[in-house]
């Protein structure tokens, strides 16, 4: 992943305030060549941007509930993050330090749905205990505009 400079941040800002801003209006808007803000989407678009699937936030498609799962695993964490992946509930894996060594978003419709997500979870070779935490609101979403804007201004 390439670190981002002030340009780049300057470009993604203005995306961010305009998702649909053509290239000619991000050159126009930032004083800077068409060649340049196309090039600098291409290699941001291979490098660094993540998936439209990203965008998609899992309320969308009805799933409601939030969990966080701390894992403790006997055996290498690699493993059970492998077969973690398998299952389409789980959102994020954080490799962790502190009494637990996975630490584990999951998205479910229900209570119900959790249970059995946490069921399968617990089946994962390796996987010795879990706690979960499920989330009653979420205070501040995943936020990055701030960072960049502080990059922009350096």
């Amino acid at each position: 992943m390439d670190t981002l400079d002030s340009l780049d941040a300057r470009i993604l800002l203005a995306l961010d305030d305009d998702p649909d801003a053509s290239i000619l209006a991000l050159s126009r808007a930032l004083k800077i060549s068409r060649n340049t803000v196309h090039a600098r989407l291409q290699r941001l678009s291979r490098s660094t941007l993540l998936g439209f699937s990203q965008r998609v936030p899992p309320q969308a498609m009805g799933y409601h509930l939030v969990a966080f799962v701390s894992l403790a695993v006997s055996q290498t964490v690699e493993g059970a993050s492998e077969q973690l992946q398998d299952i389409p509930e789980v959102v994020e894996i954080h490799n962790t330090t502190g009494p637990a060594d996975l630490l584990v978003k999951v998205v479910a419709t229900d209570t119900d749905e959790l249970h059995r997500i946490t069921k399968s979870i617990l089946a994962i070779d390796g996987v010795e205990r879990s706690n979960t935490a499920i989330s009653l609101s979420q205070s501040m979403p995943n936020r990055t505009r701030a960072l960049l804007e502080r990059a922009a201004t350096s």
